[in-house]
Parts: structure tokens; sequence; C-alpha cells
């Protein structure tokens, strides 16, 4: 029997176990710092809500993950879901992704029709070189000031937008949007039916692997395809890694940077604070906090209370790869240097901002394939 060593137990390594599960003739080992299997998509409760570490819905365009996850975790849709701004200077709530027919209740409502009317808008988007030029080109000077100058700032910690130099995706993947208001049209979004979200699949996903739980590789030989647990060497035939790639590379080219986040969990003494289809608000201004949730938007519990979270960018947790091509190409050079064998998978193993669930899945599947 093959054996296998998997590094994390996020959804991409869950997710990955349960491939080889899948696949059958494999003697899986998982190692998870955490003393639970999920990471940041597990769901807890507070207050009696259950949460997860910010909205994990499922969005996905690739209908084989969907189906494939649905068979293990039913999932509803929640394709009606709208997503608000706060611009302070306007002391408005705007739709997000920004909406055209929102430009009418806008004060620079001449001003902004005259910027996206220019011609040089499109092309613009296509040369830009960095995040802020690619935004102002798209949407002008003032929609780019009203909505994703502070906020990107806000978020990623920077003081420069024009540090960000990787930006092919785009929120919700429009810059301006016409017609429905919900966040997305081509996608499917969807959320668990079961009152504990996706943590049955955790376990599903690991049955069959040996899951060391609260446990910490002390040394990693990766060239050797083997790790020191328990102060012992352990080489296997393979190793699927979802932790980031200058773990395993021993810092050789130095540490990637990540952004993190800390919740703040409020109930409220009200059925529902935000409107009826508004899930989430995302605040672009001096807040020291980026987004406000309601999870029961998502997780459709019953209570005469309500749970919503604050988020606040932090240095206390890496969640989100930053993306900037330095440090994707710092990633990169970390990932060549690892042999055959040794597999990447989900957004932190990848050191890719524009990885979701749907995306970590996916991965799982292309190693499973590269492997038969």
């Amino acid at each position: 029997m093959k054996t296998a060593l998997i590094l994390g137990g996020g959804f991409a390594g869950c997710a990955a176990a349960h491939q080889l599960a899948l696949m059958g003739g494999w003697d899986v080992t998982l190692v998870e710092k955490a003393p639970v299997l999920g990471a940041g998509v597990r769901t807890y409760t507070w207050g009696g809500h259950p949460y997860t570490f910010g909205p994990r819905h499922f969005l996905t365009p690739f209908d084989h993950v969907r189906e494939f996850l649905h068979k293990y975790v039913p999932l509803r849709p929640c394709a009606d879901h709208e997503f608000l701004t706060y611009v302070e200077r306007d002391d408005r709530f705007y739709h997000y992704p920004i909406h055209r027919d929102d430009i009418d209740e806008m004060p620079e409502k001449h001003e902004i029709l005259a910027e996206l009317d220019e011609s040089a808008v499109v092309q613009g988007a296509r040369d830009a070189k960095n995040f802020e030029e690619y935004w102002i080109a798209s949407i002008g000077r003032t929609l780019y000031g009203k909505f994703i100058d502070g906020y990107s700032k806000k978020m990623w910690m920077l003081d420069d937008n024009r540090d960000i130099d990787d930006f092919t995706w785009s929120p919700k993947g429009v810059t301006i949007k016409e017609g429905p208001r919900a966040a997305w049209d081509s996608a499917f979004s969807g959320y668990p039916i079961a009152p504990d979200g996706y943590n049955a699949y955790f376990d599903i996903a690991t049955a069959d692997a040996k899951v060391r739980l609260g446990t910490t590789v002390e040394e990693y030989d990766i060239g050797r395809k083997r790790v020191k647990l328990d102060g012992e060497w352990r080489a296997y035939d393979i190793i699927i890694s979802s932790i980031s790639p200058d773990a395993l590379g021993q810092y050789e080219y130095g540490e990637l940077p990540y952004i993190g986040r800390e919740l703040l969990k409020i109930v409220l003494p009200v059925e529902r604070a935000l409107p009826e289809h508004v899930y989430f608000i995302y605040f672009a201004n001096d807040e020291p906090f980026t987004r406000v949730t309601e999870y029961k938007k998502f997780t459709r519990h019953k209570s005469d209370t309500t749970l919503i979270t604050v988020e606040t960018p932090s240095t206390r947790n890496k969640l989100y790869p930053l993306p900037i091509r330095a440090e994707i190409n710092r990633a990169q050079r970390y990932m060549d240097d690892f042999p055959e064998g040794v597999f990447c998978v989900g957004r932190a193993g990848t050191y890719q901002y524009n990885v979701d669930i749907d995306d970590t899945i996916d991965h799982a599947m292309k190693v499973g394939k590269a492997l038969r």
C-alpha cells in the first residue's frame, strides 16, 4: 500500500484525503496543528447561532464540483443575496458590486457618467499595471475613490494600492453591474442545509485517514519527501500540502506575507438586523473594520436574536496571500524546488488569494487524477 502525508486539515487537506480514499490503495496520514478539522470553514456556535470564520458560502461556476459536494453536504441555493457598501462621505449605502442604477443617487452623478463614457476606459483597464490603474481605468477616479481605494488599502493593510499588481480577479467578477441586484448571476451560490454546515464533510472525507490533530511537523525534508514527527523521520510516497510553501521550504527564500482577520461576534436582541436580501455590508471608509455579516441569512437559523460578526484586518493570523507578483513568484520558486510527488492544494498551499472552497475541491480532484 502506498503512503501519503497530508499537511493541513482545512477544506483542502480534507478534500485531498477524500480523493485518496475514493481511489483506494493509500495509507493516509493527515497532520493538523489545530484541535479540530475544517480551519476557517468549520462551523461553531455563539449564542446558539451557527457561524464560520467569515461568510463561507459555497460559490462555484463548476457543476462537477457542486454536484460532488452536494452528495455529501446537501446545499440550498442562496442566489438572492445582495451586498451593500457604506460610503460615509455620501452617508449612503450603495449596492456592491457597484450597480449602474445607484449612480443616479450619487452627488457626483454627471462627473461619474462622464468618466464612464471615456473611450479610454476599457483599453486602459486591459493595459493596467497595478490594481489602482485597473480600477480607475474601469470605473473612473470618482467611483474608485468611493468604493475601492480606502477599502482595498484597509483590507490589505497597505499604504498604496499600486503595490497590488496581480488583479486578474475583481470583486464578484465585475466592475459595474447591471440587471439583478443579487451579487452573482453566472455562478451557483449556496450554503449547507445542515445546522453544522460543512462539518460532516470533514469527518466523511478523513474517515479512512490517520488524523493527527494538535500536531506540528518538527522538520521538513521535502527533497526526500519526509518529515520529522514525534522526533522521528518518516518518509512517504507522496506529500499533499495545504500549508504555505515557505514552511515546506524551510523559509530558504524568506517568509511569504499574509493578511489575516479578527472576528468580533455580536448577538443582537432583534430577529433580523439587515434588510431582507442583504447578507453582508462592506465599509469603505476610515472604520477599522471591513465587513459586517449576518449569519442567519446563510444558515437560516431560527431565533428571536441574531448574530452579526465584524471583520477587522490583522497580522495575527494568516488567511489571505497578498496579490503581489513578487510574492507570488517567491511562492512559485519554493514550489519549483519540490520534487515529483509533492502536491500543493488550496489557498495557502498554492499561495493564491483567489481560491475558494470549490477550487480546493477541484485541486484535490486534479491530484487524484494525476495519481491514477
